[in-house]
């Protein structure tokens, strides 16, 4: 699918099937967390995922939506603080907003944090010659008692100003009108007041150069750049115009004469002009709220104050992370179990039945082993692993992030970062492994320093994904931590949040090793925002959390799940030189595996897996059940009866969790590394040191008990 521009101005989308002429192309920008994606799924009905903390969305996404008026393509920028470059997202957004063939450009506002965003606004104004701001978070403002005079800002702005509540559709009748009609011509936009060197300046740079002075407005918030010193803004305005615009002398001489006026005047650094540039964006901001945002309440914040100096603080703040996670871990094990045997109950049910079904097409006794033992086995094994955990940890886990507690966790675990030579940032694309490996690895672009992305990237696998927590799960709860009570689930929680700590600790290790040897180098500031405290909408987080990422990630097992399951039966049952094929692998691995405290089934199975952690345990259950039908019926008692009775032992447990934490990531995350960083070497180090530092970890262990320690 491509999108191409069309004779009569609009957009035109192409597909294999289709080609859709747009009338109008609509793009969201704004600040981190102010809604914008859920305006754009509110819109387009897409299913984008939304959540409240900065940084989430690191990529264009566009949609359509068919209005009364005609068909609009509307695209979500990245949120971005300021268009100062400073990080790839604002890089984006900046040169999109200034130099992108669009028609119309809504800046998302949060009306709780209108003074702060107005500085962006004020930019984007500059930027663009059709702007319109939607103010979102109404019902939040209603509720901290802050009120908004919209008829005073559109005067103050000189733009059409539109208050919406994103999660309550209806009240975004207002913008689909203004998007359909567009900006009316009874509004005079009003400009940033900037030093009288300043704008002398920029005067002075676009009478050497015709198309800056074609840019009307946009030629001064172009020539700002370019006196800033904006590398990257230079270079996006010679794509744009062509390279031989800043070749010309006439621009050259503008632009040294330019640069001389400012040092005359005082401003003798890009860091001074930077300086001046914002203060008048800020001090502008700050008189346009003043004039038009009312506090009924003389503390609006005080609770979310009073709850940052205890989540926040250096001390309370780490012991309230461990207690929130753990009560999400515990209340995932403690409900895993319950649905897993049901599940297991289910499946048990429909093999019988399929049994009979299969039986009566008279395929024979390997062409009914191969359909229920491998396919439907392994599959059905996935979907009661998998499941229960997922089902349960996602909801969970969404609401804290629709919360606003992940970016607090984020500024708790931005010293450690900072001290072993990584970003602050890495700790949210940590959080984002902690769903997918994958998702980490493309999140690592609201890093600034390559030096430090390339980082974030190669140690993301070190924190378990999705795919991996329902192996975790299962062994602790049937060989480390045993049990039924109250104290077995506590200790499982203890666990699991233990070894998500381990996987940090090396992470930070590794990044401290990487960016001494292989990645030397400065290290990049890290400015986050702390988002409001909102209540989370718990029917939204479950059926989002549920459709995007819990039956979206089955989805994936499942399919990755079945293959797998017809590809092991199948080397259970052809044999050589009278040893089945998956025999002689397991073979082939025993002496590496008993080195590790594993076997060689294990090995086989994570070597099997490798498309998708998901399937690991499965593949060992089939593997070791491979001559016999798996008995849906035993649920994980019954797992543990068959691991046990292939000599697993809390040894064989422990390494087995070390070495799931510890191994190559799956094959989606690492053809993303590769992606991402456009290097095969990169790709294999993320590969292999994962696994090198797994294999070494087991083999301690393994010693270690031989020693009986």
């Amino acid at each position: 699918m491509g999108l191409t521009n069309s004779s009569t101005g609009g957009s035109v989308l192409k597909s294999r099937n289709q080609r859709v002429v747009f009338d109008k192309t609509v793009v969201l920008a704004g600040c981190p967390n102010v809604g914008k994606s859920t305006v754009f799924n509110a819109l387009t009905g897409m299913n984008q995922h939304t959540g409240n903390w900065a940084g989430k969305t690191v990529s264009v996404a566009e949609g359509i939506y068919k209005g009364r008026g005609g068909t609009y393509r509307i695209i979500d920028l990245p949120g971005t603080y300021s268009l100062f470059s400073g990080s790839s997202e604002q890089e984006l957004a900046r040169d999109y907003i200034c130099f992108g063939d669009y028609d119309l450009l809504v800046a998302v506002c949060d009306a709780t944090a209108l003074e702060r965003n107005l500085i962006l606004v004020l930019q984007m104004i500059e930027a663009s010659d059709n702007v319109i701001l939607c103010i979102n978070l109404m019902d939040e403002a209603e509720k901290k008692g802050i009120e908004i005079d919209f008829d005073t800002l559109e005067k103050l702005l000189g733009i059409p100003v539109i208050p919406v509540s994103a999660n309550n559709k209806s009240t975004l009748k207002a913008l689909e009108e203004m998007i359909e009609k567009g900006k009316d011509g009874d509004h005079k936009v009003k400009t940033t007041n900037y030093p009288r060197a300043v704008t002398e300046s920029c005067e002075i740079l676009m009478s050497g150069s015709s198309k800056l002075v074609q840019m009307s407005r946009r030629g001064l918030f172009a020539s700002l750049r370019l006196l800033g010193g904006e590398s990257s803004f230079e270079k996006a305005f010679a794509d744009h115009f062509g390279n031989q615009i800043i070749q010309k002398k006439e621009y050259k001489e503008a632009l040294a004469s330019a640069k001389d006026h400012l040092y005359k005047n005082g401003i003798c650094s890009c860091i001074e002009f930077h300086d001046a540039v914002l203060e008048s964006l800020v001090k502008n901001a700050e008189n346009i709220a003043s004039r038009a945002v009312r506090f009924k309440k003389s503390q609006v914040y005080e609770r979310d104050r009073r709850l940052d100096r205890i989540l926040t603080d250096r001390k309370y703040g780490f012991a309230a992370m461990l207690i929130l996670l753990s009560a999400v871990f515990f209340i995932t094990i403690w409900g895993a179990n319950y649905i897993s045997d049901f599940l297991y109950y289910i499946f048990g049910k429909l093999q019988l039945l399929l049994e009979r079904f299969v039986g009566g097409l008279g395929i024979g006794k390997k062409g009914i082993g191969f359909i229920i033992d491998g396919v439907f086995g392994t599959t059905a094994t996935v979907v009661s692993v998998m499941l229960p955990p997922m089902a349960i940890f996602f909801p969970l886990f969404t609401i804290l992030e629709d919360l606003g507690y992940l970016p607090r966790i984020a500024y708790n675990l931005d010293r450690p970062f900072k001290k072993c030579g990584s970003c602050g940032k890495m700790s949210l694309t940590m959080c984002m492994g902690l769903g997918c490996n994958a998702a980490g690895v493309v999140g690592s672009r609201i890093i600034d320093s390559r030096k430090e992305r390339i980082i974030a990237i190669v140690t993301n696998s070190f924190m378990p994904c999705n795919g991996k927590f329902s192996g975790l799960i299962t062994v602790i709860t049937l060989f480390v931590i045993t049990g039924g009570g109250l104290l077995s689930k506590l200790g499982s929680a203890a666990c699991v949040l233990g070894l998500i700590a381990l996987g940090a600790v090396i992470s930070l290790a590794s990044s401290h090793i990487l960016s001494r040897t292989l990645l030397s180098g400065e290290s990049s500031h890290f400015v986050l925002e702390l988002p409001s405290y909102r209540k989370p909408q718990f029917l939204r987080v479950i059926v989002r959390s549920m459709l995007d990422r819990t039956l979206f990630v089955l989805a994936r097992a499942i399919a990755v799940a079945a293959p797998a399951g017809a590809l092991i039966w199948l080397l259970a049952n052809i044999n050589v030189s009278g040893v089945s094929l998956l025999g002689h692998m397991s073979s082939f691995f025993s002496d590496i595996g008993e080195f590790m405290g594993l076997d060689g089934m294990i090995l086989t199975a994570f070597l099997l897996g490798f498309p998708a952690n998901e399937i690991v345990i499965p593949l060992i259950i089939m593997g070791y059940s491979a001559e016999t039908s798996i008995n849906f019926e035993m649920g994980y008692e019954g797992i543990g009866a068959l691991l046990t009775a292939n000599n697993w032992s809390v040894k064989t447990a422990i390494c087995f969790l070390i070495f799931s934490l510890f191994h190559f990531p799956c094959s989606t995350t690492l053809l993303t590394v590769k992606k991402e960083t456009g290097s095969v070497f990169w790709t294999l180090v993320s590969a292999l040191l994962p696994t090198f530092i797994g294999f070494v970890l087991c083999s301690i262990i393994n010693f270690a008990f031989s020693l009986g320690v």
